[in-house]
């Protein structure tokens, strides 16, 4: 899967992933290959997923939103910390 995470200060990951989590407005929630698609706001949390390589990385936001769409993923958030 191919995930996108930009801000307003511009690209700040993209590349191959195996998996994602974020934490959705209902709860968090994983994306996995194949997903459904969908579209929903993020809440405070943490936007977690696994590199192609194994490696797991985290981006604190504090709200946003994502689509999920032929295996491509692309979050908007507005504010952030990375972990």
């Amino acid at each position: 899967m191919e995930l996108e995470i930009v801000s307003p200060d511009g690209v700040l990951f993209k590349g191959e992933v195996n998996q994602v989590s974020f934490p959705g407005m209902a709860g968090s929630f994983e994306v996995l290959p194949h997903h459904a698609p969908l579209i929903t706001a993020l809440r405070k949390g943490n936007i977690r997923y696994e590199t192609g390589d194994g490696t797991i990385q985290e981006i604190e936001v504090k709200d946003g939103f994502v689509e999920v769409k032929n295996d491509s993923i692309s979050a908007c958030i507005e504010n952030f910390i990375a972990l």
